[in-house]
């Protein structure tokens, strides 16, 4: 794997870590919503969170809705349980208020850096499904657009095409002057980015950061020739 010359990331995930912000910040939100809000438990309202958001996403990936109509169906959803109804307006500064306490603890994971030099002087660059604009106020609340700068971000919003549509991953090689057998990509998700980024023809790593993936993933994502990592401090040696 010598011949790589461009190593592309996922941002939320695989270098952003958005989980454990998202984490943090809900537990904070419900506890200033005070009420049947706060009073839930934890580990059930961040689980009705993140499948609000995986729903939702999808639904702006797929045209269904734009990037304000997905915050606010996410809005609604995780309060009607609660008999709670917002109109535009309200569920906008939900969300709103909601981004305050979520964007107090944006930070990139621990590994992101002694990788970054492990692999130089290979080129740098992100992919990333999402609004360019909100995408790249995290690479810069993270300082990472001092390792990747912002000319080298390919966001699906600008582009009209997200992962896991080969021609993303092609643009993205395109942009970068390699043909994609000289690209890696590396993203948190098995099919929208590894499996999608071998299928155009990069060399597509899976990083399982949480230990759960199952037999069958494993077993898919080698018969897709994904190398699966836990930690970026074994991608390095991957491409040694």
């Amino acid at each position: 794997m010598t011949g790589i010359r461009v190593v592309l990331f996922d941002l939320d995930d695989t270098l952003f870590a958005h989980r454990e912000s998202v984490e943090s910040r809900i537990r904070a939100h419900r506890t200033t919503l005070g009420g049947a809000v706060a009073a839930a438990d934890h580990a059930a309202e961040f689980a009705r969170w993140n499948a609000l958001e995986e729903e939702h996403y999808h639904r702006y990936l797929a045209g269904e809705l734009d990037f304000h109509g997905q915050r606010r169906a996410r809005a609604r959803g995780f309060v009607a349980p609660y008999g709670i109804e917002l109109d535009d307006a309200g569920a906008e500064a939900w969300f709103e208020d909601y981004l305050v306490e979520y964007e107090r603890t944006w930070a990139l994971h621990d590994d992101v850096a002694g990788c970054f030099a492990a692999i130089a002087p290979r080129t740098l660059g992100i992919i990333t499904n999402g609004d360019l604009r909100f995408q790249t106020a995290k690479i810069v609340g993270t300082g990472l657009d001092a390792h990747i700068p912002l000319d080298r971000v390919v966001a699906s919003g600008e582009e009209g095409v997200a992962k896991p549509d080969a021609r993303i991953f092609e643009l993205a090689a395109d942009r970068f002057g390699v043909p994609p057998a000289e690209a890696c990509y590396v993203g948190d998700r098995l099919h929208t980015d590894a499996i999608g980024a071998a299928r155009a023809g990069l060399l597509g790593v899976w990083i399982d950061r949480h230990g759960v993936a199952t037999d069958e993933q494993l077993a898919e994502a080698a018969a897709e020739g994904v190398p699966v990592i836990r930690t970026l401090a074994e991608l390095p040696s991957l491409l040694s």
